[in-house]
C-alpha cells in the first residue's frame, strides 16, 4: 500500500487506479503481471526526462541488463529509493551478518577488491546515464567507502575487459586484501591472473589476511573445489547475496546453511508464480502472495518496487527451505531449463549434479552448457541431453564422468529418473569436450565479455549449444 500510495499519481498509477485500491485483492485484479516489453514504452519516457511515469521523481541512473543470450539491452530504472535503501542497504546488511557470524573479523582494517562490470556509465542522452549494475553502484558510492576498496575506480571502470583485468592485477597483487566480491567463474580467472604474475602456488600466498568471498550471479557449487584447492584455508569463508539489477533480494545469514534469507525490508513487495503451473506463461497466471509459499515448491518470482517495475518478472525461479524467517535457494531461470521430454530439470538440479561428478572422478570445469537432442525416428522418438563442459582439469574417464552426472541427476530429480528408467524416454546423455577458451570466445565474439555476463548452463532449444559446437570445432584464430 505504501507503494501504490507513492505512485498513485504516475502515469502508471492512473491507468491501474493505484488511488482506488483498497488492498491487496483490486492490486491483483487491476495490474496484469508484466515483461520488460510492458514497461519499456514507459522508460523510454523517463529516459527523456519525464517525471511521474512508472516512479514520480526523475530517473537519472539505468542498469543496462542484455539478458543472458538476448542482444537487445534493458534499462532497468534505478531510483534514489532502490540504490539507497534496497542496493546499498543489502550492501550494508551483507557486511553486518558476515561481521555478527565471525567477530574475529578484520574485515575494515583491510582491503575489499570488487570484480564488477566491464562499461563504465555512458550517457543514454542530457537527462540519463546507463552501465552495469555494479558500475552504477560504484558511481555512486560514498567517496570514503573507497578508502577501502580496491583496484581505483577508474580501473574497475574501465571498457575494455582484458584490458582491464590486467590493470587489475597490477594494481592489487601486492595490496593487503581481506574481501573479494564478484561473479565466481570471473573472479577465477583474476585469482588465477594473481597467481600467475606472483608466481604463487595460492592465494593465501599472496593474500595472508583473504577471510571472505562474497559471490553471487552463477552458482558456486561447481567452482568450490577450485576455490578450496587455490585458497586452502580453514579460516576462509564464503557467503552468497543475490543482488540484480532489478534489485537486492536475499543474503546467506548462516555459514551452515547454504539458503538465503528473502529481504523483506528493501522496498519490494514479492509475489510467485508456481513454475509447474500450465498458465503460467499468461498475463494472468496463478499467483500468491509471500504469505501463501511453501516449502520445497519452485517459484518463478514477481516484484513489485520501489524502482518502478509493476509485478514485474524477473525472470528467475527459487524454492523456500524454511517459512518464518523465508529462506531459500536459487534453482534457476524461468527460461534456463530442460524440459523437452517431461524431465523438468533446473539449473540447481544441473550444478549438484556437475559438482557430485567432478567429486567423483577428481574433475573441475570452467563453463558448461547443455541442451536436449531428439534423436532419429528409428531410434524411436527418443532423446537425450547433450552436454558442452569445459574442463579446467579433465575427469580420469569422459564415460565415468557422465555415469556419474546421469546417476546424480536421476537421484535429484524424480521427473528426470522416471524418463530414465529403462531409457522410456531419455538416453544417457552425451559429454562433449569443449577447447580451451572456447566460452571465453562466445563472450567476446557477442561483446559479453565482463564481470556480470555468463553462459546460460540450460536451454530448451539448441540455438546456444549448435553455435558453441560449430566453433568448438575451429581454433580461436579460425
Amino acid at each position: 500500500m505504501q507503494l501504490l500510495r507513492t505512485a498513485g499519481n504516475t502515469a502508471w498509477g492512473k491507468q491501474y487506479g493505484f488511488r482506488e485500491m483498497s488492498g491487496y485483492r483490486t492490486f491483483c485484479e487491476r495490474v496484469p503481471v508484466s515483461a520488460y516489453e510492458d514497461l519499456q514504452p514507459f522508460i523510454t519516457r523517463m529516459i527523456n526526462g519525464e517525471r511521474n511515469i512508472l516512479w514520480p521523481s526523475l530517473v537519472r541512473w539505468y542498469a543496462k541488463s542484455s539478458g543472458t543470450t538476448n542482444d537487445r539491452s534493458k534499462y532497468i530504472p534505478v531510483t534514489c529509493e532502490i540504490l539507497k535503501k534496497c542496493h546499498y542497504k543489502g550492501g550494508f546488511d551483507t557486511v553486518a551478518l558476515y561481521m555478527h557470524n565471525h567477530p574475529e573479523t578484520q574485515f575494515f582494517s583491510k582491503k575489499g577488491l570488487i570484480l564488477g562490470g566491464s562499461h563504465s556509465p555512458s550517457p543514454l542522452n542530457k537527462k540519463a546515464h546507463c552501465g552495469d549494475l555494479s558500475a552504477v553502484l560504484l558511481q555512486n558510492l560514498n567517496s570514503l567507502v573507497n578508502l577501502a576498496r580496491v583496484p581505483c575506480k577508474e580501473i574497475i571502470l574501465m571498457d575494455e575487459w582484458e584490458d582491464k583485468m590486467k590493470a587489475i592485477v597490477d594494481n592489487t597483487w601486492n595490496k593487503d586484501v581481506a574481501s573479494l566480491s564478484g561473479i565466481p567463474s570471473w573472479m577465477l580467472v583474476l585469482i588465477k591472473a594473481i597467481l600467475k604474475k606472483t608466481g604463487k602456488e595460492t592465494l593465501h600466498d599472496v593474500w595472508p589476511n583473504l577471510e571472505v568471498f562474497f559471490h553471487g550471479g552463477v552458482g558456486f557449487e561447481p567452482y568450490r573445489h577450485q576455490y578450496e584447492k587455490l585458497i586452502p584455508s580453514a579460516k576462509m569463508h564464503y557467503m552468497e547475496t543475490y543482488n540484480a539489477s532489478e534489485g537486492f533480494f536475499g543474503i546467506q545469514d548462516d555459514p551452515a546453511d547454504k539458503s538465503m534469507l528473502l529481504m523483506l525490508d528493501y522496498g519490494i513487495f514479492y509475489e510467485f508464480i508456481p513454475a509447474d503451473d500450465p498458465a503460467a506463461d499468461d498475463r494472468h497466471p496463478a499467483i500468491i502472495p509471500l504469505g501463501e509459499v511453501k516449502t520445497g515448491v519452485n517459484y518463478a518470482m514477481v516484484i513489485t518496487t520501489a524502482g518502478g517495475l509493476w509485478r514485474y518478472r524477473i525472470g528467475d525461479t527459487i524454492r523456500f527451505t524454511s517459512l518464518f524467517p523465508h529462506k531459500f535457494v536459487i534453482t534457476g531461470r524461468t527460461k534456463h531449463f530442460i524440459n523437452a521430454f517431461g524431465e523438468e530439470l533446473m539449473v540447481d538440479n544441473a550444478e549438484k549434479g556437475i559438482h557430485k561428478a567432478c567429486l567423483l572422478t577428481g574433475a573441475t570445469i570452467r563453463a558448461y552448457t547443455a541442451a536436449p537432442l531428439f534423436l532419429l525416428d528409428s531410434e524411436q522418438g527418443k532423446g537425450r541431453h547433450q552436454w558442452l563442459i569445459e574442463f579446467e582439469k579433465p575427469p580420469r574417464s569422459i564415460d565415468e564422468f557422465t555415469t556419474h552426472l546421469d546417476n546424480a541427476l536421476r537421484q535429484l530429480n524424480s521427473d528426470y529418473d522416471a524418463k530414465r528408467y529403462k531409457e522410456i524416454a531419455l538416453r544417457q546423455p552425451e559429454i562433449i569436450p569443449a577447447r580451451e577458451n572456447l566460452f571465453f570466445d562466445w563472450l567476446k565474439k557477442h561483446n559479453k565479455l565482463g564481470g556480470q555476463h555468463k553462459i546460460p548452463p540450460l536451454s530448451n532449444n539448441r540455438d546456444l549449444i549448435n553455435e558453441l559446437i560449430e566453433m568448438n570445432r575451429t581454433s580461436p584464430s579460425e
